[in-house]
């Protein structure tokens, strides 16, 4: 077959999952539940980090349990408590949930199993360069001669967009993600067992939490303004434990574990799909809620789920967008809100103040950022639409 015949007639393919994290590993088995055929393509032909707080709250759990996995069987390490500091100030409150702290290279290779389990089609190594409509069908081009003719598509890349289909613009859009993996001392390993540690500097936030190993993960998010006056990552955490003593204490006598730590801009916090022309957007394709809220897995199978569901029952993906706009809205306005307030000096004193006059106010917080109970789709609900689609009432 010459390259010629190759690009004018590609392969054909039903549902078509772009992306292979917890969202498009997570509507990939939704889909294969119903009896669906899928191909799954992911740009990666291995294991790899992605920067991600890793923290799996309650609702990430369900989702998991529901495809059968069993977050601590994969080493996964319990957190209860959650610790907010800012300089020399430091408040500890319990979370209003059970949650757990999970790396992704674990996660997402344990769900990619489970995805060639069910029956899927995998294809690793390979990226999608362009996705382009034709008629009622998508063609999905992984090179410049080969290439998918797909009936439905479901968008999963992450936070990487696809070239030609650009996002609407982010609520805040001026941040810059780092993640680095350290291990620290003995001592302070114990301090940080089952805790979150959640902390306010001048220009941004960040997280650290234990991972199975005793790993600590560190993950955090600064201004563009911030990091260039600063002179760069090196300086930049300098800063951040001078002016924290509880943070310098933690990282007293740890080793970090990369050589440079992995990083990724932008970030479009609080945005929320509103039209995707007919592709159904999961993750954070559809979602991006600030990080300190600990909820972007959990979204990200949520919204694979719920999207997998519509699509299954026979409804559309504008109507899956509308779906996913009324659940979410609230919430991530807060967290957006909250978020922008906590990269200014002026929020970050407000954050403080708050908090130390009303404790009760973490717990409000961590709960009024969450996906709502009453939104979260089951493997029963899966099934039941997919038997009214296939015998609707007449």
């Amino acid at each position: 077959m010459t390259a010629a015949t190759r690009s004018t007639n590609p392969h054909n393919v039903d549902h078509l999952v772009i992306g292979g994290g917890p969202a498009g590993a997570m509507v990939a088995l939704r889909l294969a539940s119903a009896g669906r055929s899928v191909l799954l393509i992911e740009k990666e032909s291995g294991l790899h980090h992605k920067v991600c707080g890793e923290f799996l709250s309650r609702e990430a759990i369900e989702y998991l349990h529901q495809i059968g996995m069993n977050p601590l069987d994969l080493g996964a390490v319990p957190i209860q408590n959650l610790r907010i500091s800012a300089g020399g100030k430091t408040i500890t409150a319990s979370l209003p949930f059970h949650a757990l702290s999970l790396s992704r290279r674990v996660l997402d290779a344990a769900l990619l199993t489970r995805v060639e389990e069910s029956g899927c089609r995998i294809l690793r190594g390979t990226a999608v360069e362009s996705l382009t409509p034709d008629g009622n069908h998508w063609i999905a081009s992984i090179s410049s001669v080969d290439s998918f003719r797909a009936s439905n598509v479901f968008l999963a890349t992450g936070k990487h967009g696809l070239r030609g289909f650009a996002r609407s613009p982010a609520k805040q859009f001026d941040l810059i993600g780092f993640k680095m993996y350290w291990q620290l001392a003995p001592a302070q390993i114990l301090a940080l067992r089952e805790c979150m540690d959640l902390f306010l500097f001048q220009g941004g936030y960040g997280g650290l939490s234990l991972i199975e190993g005793d790993v600590a993960n560190l993950c955090l998010v600064v201004r563009r303004s911030k990091l260039r006056s600063a002179g760069g990552w090196t300086q930049l955490f300098d800063l951040i434990l001078r002016d924290s003593h509880h943070l310098s204490q933690l990282f007293d006598g740890g080793t970090a574990l990369w050589p440079r730590p992995l990083a990724i801009s932008p970030i479009p916090y609080g945005y929320l799909v509103r039209e995707s022309g007919g592709l159904w957007c999961v993750g954070d394709q559809a979602a991006v809620i600030p990080s300190f809220t600990g909820d972007g897995i959990s979204i990200a199978l949520h919204s694979a789920a719920l999207a997998a569901q519509m699509f299954v029952a026979g409804s559309s993906a504008a109507d899956y967008n509308r779906a996913l706009h009324a659940q979410l809205t609230r919430s991530m306005a807060l967290a957006t809100m909250l978020s922008r307030g906590a990269v200014t000096s002026v929020g970050r004193t407000a954050a403080l103040a708050a908090l130390s006059l009303a404790p009760n106010a973490v717990r409000w917080v961590a709960s009024s950022t969450r996906i709502p109970q009453s939104s979260l789709t089951s493997r029963e609900g899966l099934l039941q639409a997919a038997r009214s689609a296939a015998h609707p009432v007449t």
